[in-house]
């Protein structure tokens, strides 16, 4: 067998494991048989209910936004010919992030329990539409590129007004802890909600690599191949911008994932930019799930969030991969 195909199948088999692992994982740990038992017990069941109402949400969203961030990352690193890019060089995870924040301030929680994913998708979807518009006339790189940093920096900056504005210490932790990122107590209201736009995504970007190969060689080089390079552009931004934005919208700010990732996959898959996208998806949410599984460790003194968690996994990987790959970016 090919050994980027075994290990391909190798990482199937250890997101399997992973999301076993969380399944059982948490304050009531749950054996193999106990989950078979969940499986086959009947309604208002107590493991059932943990199972099915609490753990599995969780699980299959983590997953979802593992995958959508790793292969978001590869697309974003292979079009901008970039390594350092990730999700939010285009401003849309700023973007969702002050939509949040703007309805913690607001206080809508407490009146409509999705007020803050869908405030975090609206400011997500605006940003996209200016990506979208801006595309639409220049479809180069630098400027998509610009419009991304400003875009996050406008939303930084004005999150911070808004956590500056906040009337009580407890609003401004809300917006804080939510910043941190967590799957803590995401329901299936959540997953559900989330996953149209996951899966738009997905397809704008799945099928963009022999565009990428292309685009490795040259943007002239790609042209001559046939390659439409502004529809190129144009689905791999939109597409991480509807499913990262979706992301950060039920989960908060999540770091790392879509800058470490593509580089595990060239490291341990292919060096081709086309031929990373599915394992970036595998291996991103592989990742995700094992560092949620983190934030459940019983030794932790205090509940821990997961952005934190792949902030300190993320950033020595990345300065590891940095390290071995020096000559290259010379």
């Amino acid at each position: 067998m090919n050994k980027s195909l075994f290990r391909l199948f190798l990482s199937v088999a250890l997101l399997i494991l992973a999301g076993l692992l969380s399944l059982s994982f948490g304050r009531v740990t749950l054996g193999p048989s106990e989950l078979w038992d969940s499986l086959m017990a009947p309604p208002g069941n107590t493991h059932a209910i943990i199972l099915f109402e609490l753990r599995l949400p969780r699980v299959l969203l983590g997953m979802l936004i593992g995958a959508t961030l790793g292969l978001s990352g590869a697309a974003l690193q292979g079009v901008l010919r970039n390594p350092l890019a990730d999700p939010g060089v285009i401003g849309v995870s700023a973007s969702a992030a002050l939509g949040a924040v703007i309805a913690i301030h607001l206080g809508l929680g407490a009146a409509w329990a999705l007020s803050v994913p869908v405030f975090a998708m609206t400011g997500a979807l605006l940003a996209t539409a200016l990506l979208l518009l801006v595309a639409s006339r220049d479809s180069s790189i630098l400027m998509l590129i610009l419009v991304g940093i400003g875009l996050s920096s406008l939303a930084t900056a004005l999150i911070s007004l808004v956590m500056n504005m906040a009337d009580s210490p407890m609003s401004l932790q809300d917006m804080v802890m939510w910043m941190l990122g967590s799957l803590e107590n995401r329901t299936l209201s959540d997953l559900l909600m989330a996953l149209p736009f996951i899966l738009l995504g997905w397809m704008m970007m799945i099928g963009v690599g022999q565009g990428l190969n292309a685009m490795s060689v040259g943007e002239d080089t790609a042209r001559t191949m046939g390659i439409n390079l502004m529809w190129l552009k144009l689905r791999i931004v939109v597409g991480t911008a509807i499913s990262v934005g979706a992301a950060v919208a039920v989960c908060g700010t999540i770091g790392f994932i879509g800058l470490v990732v593509p580089h595990i996959a060239r490291a341990f898959i292919s060096r081709e930019a086309g031929s990373i996208l599915i394992p970036s998806a595998l291996i991103g949410a592989i990742l995700l799930t094992f560092a949620d599984i983190v934030t459940r460790l019983p030794w932790a003194a205090a509940p821990l969030r997961l952005g934190v968690v792949t902030a300190l996994i993320g950033a020595p990987c990345f300065l590891y991969i940095v390290f071995l790959t020096r000559k290259d970016m010379r």
